[in-house]
């Protein structure tokens, strides 16, 4: 483009408003205008002195055509198509509280040159608190946004980030009829969002499948639905289980979300695969109800993994340490994903027969039940942090508190597994994986290396569960009596497995 005089700019800059950005191509002072002509005709080939009215007007429609392609470019931006459109809520812990705080986050056509757009949604009843992260409109501003760089950026460290800023400096408050807001006073539930309980729910559907139409797993069904975690729940009753009879009668009287098959392809693309299907009979010796179980799950297993291969297996089968080493085995997961229930019923009944019966101040005290579902169990006591529901170490049970522990044990023994007791604890655990809840839970899973066992056995231990399945709490170092009692669970367990065909 040829210089412009200053002359050219004063004459058409009272006709309409000029670009500044257009004083990059005015250079004309220093020269002389015979130089400037010699520019043009060495750029355009014609003499601007004699063609001054047309080269006037050429720069000017120009320069009208740059301003109607940058505000049709705009235009464009605002009608972009949406990439990708995530609504829910993220938790979010404030002085030992925890609330869901519902968000949008836009991903447009135009990424990666435009970065992702996130807004909260506050409903009527919330007011915007406007700080370091979130504008007086809602927007949220964070460093993870504005650095999107796919594929290293993710929207789980995107959640992270935003979790831990919000930590420090809720946006959102109650509306209260008293000046000022209150960040104490933050919803802890968003009634109109149909939002649940816990961690990182998106508009995405949630599915989980039960694997045995029997009571237990009929009581999972109803526990599971109970807890309001899930999309959608497929009941599956295979021909192979003895434990049947129930799948009628949820036919008959049809539940919301609830699907009943008796093909394992209904299982597809679950979040969780629970197994409670057995295949006993009484008149065979323990050795061989166990193969007659295994060999079920030969014929289950490796198609649930195929079919929801990011799915975590939960299983209720028994023997439940036994059976738990087996899915893993034969589904070829990876062990975080392969859990059995374990001793999570049995740890929630000891912390609350001490809690509720036998401390006279609820002290919180949390115990634990690990090792084998058996007469070899191990109480443990847990040490949390303050302040929070963080479990900071486990510790074995010493003199001072034996009594008080052992007096819990011998309630215990008292309390059946009932089909609708074990299916709430089915729920518990369910509920603590779709929700990415990161609780703490006593259940079936690989030991090998936990407190110094160098066997591949399954044994129940404190695992912290989210969506990604378990992750194993550091083992502890236990007293003669109780390293015993789990050493021996340890050799029963390998002796069983040897005999069995996998």
């Amino acid at each position: 483009m040829p210089p412009i005089t200053s002359s050219y700019k004063r004459q058409y800059e009272d006709e309409e408003e000029y670009d500044s950005e257009m004083d990059d191509f005015i250079d004309d002072e220093g020269e002389e205008q015979d130089e400037i002509s010699k520019h043009i005709r060495e750029i355009f080939g014609y003499d601007r002195n004699k063609y001054k009215d047309e080269s006037d007007y050429a720069l000017k429609f120009m320069e009208s055509s740059w301003k109607d392609q940058q505000k049709e470019e705009a235009r464009s931006d605002s009608l972009q198509k949406e990439l990708l459109k995530l609504i829910g809520n993220i938790p979010v812990r404030y002085q030992g509280r925890s609330y869901n705080l519902p968000i949008l986050l836009w991903l447009l056509e135009s990424f990666p040159f435009t970065p992702p757009i996130c807004f909260l949604r506050p409903t009527s009843s919330m007011v915007i608190r406007e700080g370091k992260h979130v504008d007086s409109k809602g927007r949220i501003h964070l460093l993870g946004l504005h650095n999107w760089d796919h594929p290293k950026s993710t929207v789980n460290g995107l959640l992270t980030e935003m979790i831990a800023k919000f930590e420090e400096e809720p946006p959102l408050a109650t509306k209260s009829s008293t000046q000022g807001d209150n960040p104490n006073d933050l919803l802890a539930y968003v009634s109109n969002l149909n939002l649940n309980e816990g961690g990182n729910r998106f508009d995405q559907e949630v599915k989980v499948s039960v694997i045995g139409g029997g009571d237990l797993g009929i009581a999972a069904v109803l526990s599971i639905m109970a807890k309001s975690c899930v999309d959608k729940l497929v009941l599956i009753d295979i021909p192979e289980s003895s434990t049947k009879g129930g799948t009628m009668d949820l036919e008959i009287f049809s539940l919301p979300k609830v699907e009943v098959s008796k093909d394992l392809s209904a299982s597809a693309g679950s979040k969780v695969v629970v197994i409670t299907a057995n295949a006993w009979s009484d008149e065979q010796s323990y050795l061989s109800v166990v193969q007659t179980n295994v060999d079920m799950y030969r014929g289950i297993i490796p198609r649930l993994a195929q079919l929801s291969p990011k799915a975590v297996l939960l299983i209720a089968s028994q023997p439940v340490d036994i059976m738990t080493h087996v899915a893993w085995r034969q589904s070829h997961l990876l062990p975080t994903q392969v859990i059995g229930l374990g001793c999570n019923l049995d740890s929630e009944r000891l912390s609350h027969i001490i809690n509720i019966s036998l401390v006279a101040n609820n002290t919180g005290k949390q115990a634990w039940v690990i090792g084998e579902l058996s007469e070899n169990k191990v109480a443990l006591w847990g040490s949390m942090g303050p302040g929070t529901d963080q479990l900071q170490a486990l510790t074995p049970v010493s003199n001072s508190t034996k009594p008080l522990m052992d007096r819990a044990l011998e309630m215990l023994k008292g309390k059946g597994q009932r089909s609708w007791s074990v299916g709430l604890s089915i729920a518990d655990i369910t509920h603590s994986i779709v929700t990415d809840k990161k609780k703490i839970h006593s259940v079936t899973t690989l030991a090998e290396g936990w407190g110094g066992i160098g066997s591949k056995v399954f044994l129940s231990l404190p695992c912290i569960l989210g969506e990604n399945g378990s992750t194993r709490l550091p083992g502890v170092v236990l007293g003669s009596e109780d390293e015993m009692r789990l050493r021996e669970s340890v050799a029963c367990q390998v002796n069983l497995f040897m005999q069995l065909r996998l």
